[in-house]
């Protein structure tokens, strides 16, 4: 099955930082979910975590932005 996972971090509309996590079948609609940090390098180190975790699992880092 094919899958897709997207990670990044986001500014909001308060100024605080959110990672942004969106996941599901390549070709259908997925599922989104935000989680709030005060500051961005708390958003960067969760960020790290999820990647870690999605290597492990056999996802491939297919593009950066900056």
């Amino acid at each position: 099955m094919a899958r897709f996972y997207v990670l990044s971090v986001e500014q909001t509309l308060f100024g605080n930082s959110a990672l942004v996590r969106e996941w599901g079948c390549i070709g259908r609609l997925g599922r989104r979910r935000s989680e709030f940090f005060g500051q961005v390098a708390d958003a960067r180190v969760a960020l790290d975590t999820w990647l870690a975790r999605k290597r492990k699992r056999g996802y491939v880092q297919r593009r950066t932005r900056p």
